[in-house]
C-alpha cells in the first residue's frame, strides 16, 4: 500500500491522456471531413465516402475516450475515498498494482475490464458506485452506419454549396433533400394556377 499516492496519480493521469486522446480523434475527424468536401469537389464520390466513413469512426472513437476518461476519474476519487477511510483491502492493492501496464497502453477494452475490477471491490467494500454503460461495444468495429455516412455526405456538400447527386452509386437518382425540394417546387406552381384561375 506504500505506493498509492502514486497510483493514485497514474489512474488521474490516464483520465486526462484519455481525455486528450478524444481531442486527437476531433482533430481527425474534422480532417477529415475537410477531404470529403475536396473529393466531392472533384466529383469523387467513392473517395468522399471513405473519408465520411474515417470521420465517423474517429466521433465514435473521440465519445469512447472521453466516457472512458471520466469512468477513470470516478475510479480515482472512489480510491482516495478508500484510502483516506482507511479501507484498502489486500484484494483493492492487487488491483492497482497490476494496473499501470494496462493504463500505459491506452488499450480502451483493457482499462474497461480493469476498471470494471476496481469496481467489483468498490461493490465489496459497500461503497455505493453507479456502473457506467459498457462503451466498449463499438469501439473494434469496422464498420460505420451507412445512414450516418450519407448523412455526413450531404451535410459536406451542402457547407460546400455542391450538389451530392453527381454520381450517385447503383443507378440512383436525387438526394432526400432533392425529392422533397421538388415536391415543395410542384406544390408552389399547383398553388399559383389556382391563384390564376380564381383571378
Amino acid at each position: 500500500l506504500t505506493c498509492t499516492a502514486e497510483h493514485l496519480f497514474n489512474l488521474k493521469f490516464a483520465a486526462k491522456e484519455l481525455n486528450r486522446n478524444s481531442k486527437k480523434c476531433d482533430k481527425e475527424e474534422k480532417a477529415e471531413k475537410a477531404k470529403i468536401k475536396k473529393a466531392i469537389q472533384k466529383g469523387n464520390m467513392e473517395v468522399a465516402r471513405i473519408h465520411a466513413e474515417n470521420a465517423i469512426r474517429q466521433k465514435n472513437q473521440a465519445i469512447n475516450f472521453l466516457r472512458m476518461s471520466a469512468r477513470v476519474d470516478a475510479v480515482a476519487a472512489r480510491v482516495q475515498t478508500a484510502v483516506t477511510m482507511g479501507k484498502v483491502t489486500k484484494s483493492m492493492a492487487g488491483v492497482v498494482k497490476s494496473m499501470d501496464a494496462t493504463l500505459k497502453s491506452m488499450n480502451l477494452e483493457k482499462i474497461s475490464a480493469l476498471m470494471d475490477k476496481f469496481e467489483h471491490q468498490f461493490e465489496t467494500l459497500d461503497v455505493q458506485t453507479q456502473q457506467m454503460e459498457d462503451t466498449m461495444s463499438n469501439t473494434t468495429t469496422l464498420t460505420t452506419p451507412q445512414n450516418q455516412v450519407d448523412m455526413l455526405l450531404q451535410e459536406m456538400a451542402d457547407e460546400a454549396g455542391l450538389d451530392l447527386n453527381m454520381e450517385l452509386p447503383q443507378g440512383q437518382t436525387g438526394s432526400v433533400s432533392t425529392s422533397v425540394a421538388s415536391a415543395e417546387q410542384d406544390e408552389l406552381s399547383q398553388r399559383l394556377a389556382r391563384l390564376r384561375d380564381q383571378v
